[in-house]
C-alpha cells in the first residue's frame, strides 16, 4: 500500500518548512514532495479550501491562516507572544517598522518561526535567526549577493551577537531590508528573539536602541511545572 492520504498532506506542508521561500509554485510543491504533479494539485486545492493553503495572485500559493492560528494556540508560543505584543506595538510605532517575535521551529535549530507573520525565514540570513542560532546550519543557501554563506564567518558572528546581545543583517534575506533583533531572555537562557524589519537606509541607531529597549520589556511566561 502507498502512502496514506494524511501522509500526502502532510508532505504538501513540510514543503514550506525550512529557509526557502515563503510562496510556492504548484511544480515546487511536487517536486519537493516527490508527487505527481495531478496529485499534488488535488492535495493542495482540498488544503487551500481548508484554510491551511492560500493562492495568491501570481499562482504561488503559502501557508494560510488557519494554520497560523492553529500554530498561535499552542500554549508555548501563544504565551510568549502574548506577553511581547505591547512591546511589539511600541517596536512597530517607533520604527515604523514591520516588529516580529520569534522563536526556533525545531529542536535541532534547524528553523526560525515569526509568530506575528507566520514566515519561516532562513536562520542564516536574519537577524532573528542569528539571535538564536548558536552554530551555524547544514546548508546556508544564498538568498542574496549579501547573504553569509561561509560558515566559518556565520560562527563568528553568531559569537559576537552572543557577546553584543544583538544582531543586525543588511539585505542578506531581501534586497532593500534590514532586520534587526535582539534576544528574548528567560530563566535559562534565550527564548525568543524580538526585533524589527525596516527598509535599508533608515538610520540604525535609534532602531537598534529601539530593539534592545522592547526586548528588555518582555517578561517570558513561567513555565508549567514539571509533573
Amino acid at each position: 500500500m502507498g502512502e496514506s492520504v494524511a501522509g500526502r498532506l502532510f508532505s504538501v506542508l513540510d514543503a514550506f518548512e525550512g529557509g526557502g521561500p515563503a510562496a510556492l509554485r504548484l511544480t515546487d510543491i511536487a517536486a519537493r514532495t516527490g508527487l505527481p504533479a495531478p496529485t499534488a494539485l488535488r492535495l493542495v486545492r482540498e488544503l487551500v479550501a481548508w484554510g491551511g493553503l492560500e493562492r495568491g495572485g501570481d499562482g504561488r500559493y503559502r501557508l494560510g491562516i488557519r494554520l497560523r492560528v492553529l500554530g498561535a494556540a499552542a500554549p508555548c508560543p501563544r504565551g510568549l507572544l502574548d506577553a511581547a505584543l505591547p512591546a511589539l506595538r511600541a517596536l512597530a510605532a517607533r520604527t515604523g517598522g514591520h516588529a516580529d517575535l520569534a522563536v526556533l521551529s525545531a529542536p535541532s535549530g534547524g528553523g526560525v518561526l515569526c509568530l506575528v507573520s507566520g514566515e519561516r525565514p532562513p536562520p542564516h540570513a536574519t537577524a532573528y535567526g542569528k539571535v538564536l542560532l548558536t552554530l551555524p546550519p547544514a546548508e546556508l543557501p544564498r538568498h542574496t549577493r549579501h547573504t553569509v554563506v561561509s560558515a566559518g564567518v556565520l560562527a563568528g558572528q553568531l559569537a559576537r551577537i552572543r557577546v553584543a546581545g544583538l544582531a543586525v543583517c543588511a539585505e542578506e534575506f531581501r534586497l532593500g531590508e534590514v532586520s534587526v533583533a535582539a534576544p528574548v531572555r528567560g530563566p535559562v537562557g534565550t527564548v525568543a528573539a524580538l526585533g524589527v524589519t525596516v527598509p535599508t537606509g533608515v538610520p540604525l541607531d535609534r532602531v537598534t536602541a529601539a530593539v534592545l529597549a522592547a526586548a528588555e520589556r518582555v517578561r517570558p511566561p513561567e513555565p508549567p511545572p514539571s509533573t
